[in-house]
């Protein structure tokens, strides 16, 4: 199943999200992150809903490599529904089996954070799927150009974040391969008592520890051996163009914002 997770993976394709300036795709994903918290209500989150699969639907990335490559976070989703059901105690009682006791509010709550949740998973996911890592790089350096003047490292950090979402894919294959030798060896992973599963689970640190060293030494080598010393002096190849398509995405975030605000409960 880790082979599957598409979070940090990028799928090419001819679409206009795949087209748009990586700088006007950060500011939406993090306009969004803000954005989604005015939502509080059932019509406040349709809207939500519409515009993500909208943006999902321009990006042109087949249903069905999403649900495949979702389906490992998804228990992370019904895990915040039950605890909203079984620990929001506010509203009407619902349902009562022996000490378990579910309200009104409960389900209410679980359902719209379990939206909100799941909406911000599709949402930076379209970033990774959308967006090379040299262009993350690019726009995230852009984007922080101004902390220069307090001295601040703007090309590292771009540079360290967009390695570090690559790197995300490459380490989840690597556990899978890992898990995959240890199962072969008699070990359990999905079956026995919770605690031993647990134990089973330690074994795997080691191994993947000392492969993603491993692998970032590879990296810092191979990064020396093409002359990288940093930012300074760097010129680009591929210039950013902010065109009318980025533009247009802002103002229908900012459409959104304005019905969000208007529609809140």
């Amino acid at each position: 199943m880790m082979e599957k997770m598409i979070f940090g993976r990028y799928v090419p394709a001819d679409s206009l999200i795949h087209k748009m300036d990586p700088r006007s795709k950060l500011l939406i994903i993090f306009l969004f992150v803000c954005v989604i918290f005015f939502a509080n209500n059932a019509v406040t989150y349709a809207l939500i809903g519409i515009y993500t699969f909208f943006m999902l639907g321009l990006s042109r990335i087949p249903v069905r490599f999403l649900y495949g490559g979702l389906k490992p976070v998804l228990w992370l989703v019904l895990f915040t529904l039950a605890l909203q059901l079984f620990f929001t105690k506010q509203g009407d009682l619902l349902y009562q089996w022996g000490p378990i006791k579910i309200y009104e509010e409960g389900v209410r709550q679980g359902i719209f954070i379990s939206l909100r949740f799941f909406f911000l998973i599709l949402m930076t996911s379209l970033l990774t799927l959308t967006t090379t890592p040299i262009e993350i790089t690019d726009g995230l350096e852009t984007l922080l150009h101004p902390l220069k003047k307090i001295h601040f490292p703007v090309h590292e950090m771009a540079l360290m974040m967009s390695i570090s979402l690559r790197f995300i894919p490459t380490l989840m294959q690597e556990t899978d391969k890992i898990m995959k030798a240890q199962m072969a060896r008699g070990v359990e992973f999905s079956s026995g008592p919770f605690r031993e599963r647990i134990k089973a689970v330690i074994p795997l640190l080691i191994p993947l520890f000392v492969s993603s060293f491993k692998r970032a030494e590879e990296l810092a080598i191979a990064m020396e051996a093409r002359g990288y010393r940093g930012g300074e002096g760097r010129t680009k190849y591929r210039q950013l163009e902010w065109q009318l398509g980025d533009s247009l995405q802002l103002v229908l975030l900012g459409v959104l914002t304005i019905f969000l605000i208007l529609l809140r409960s």
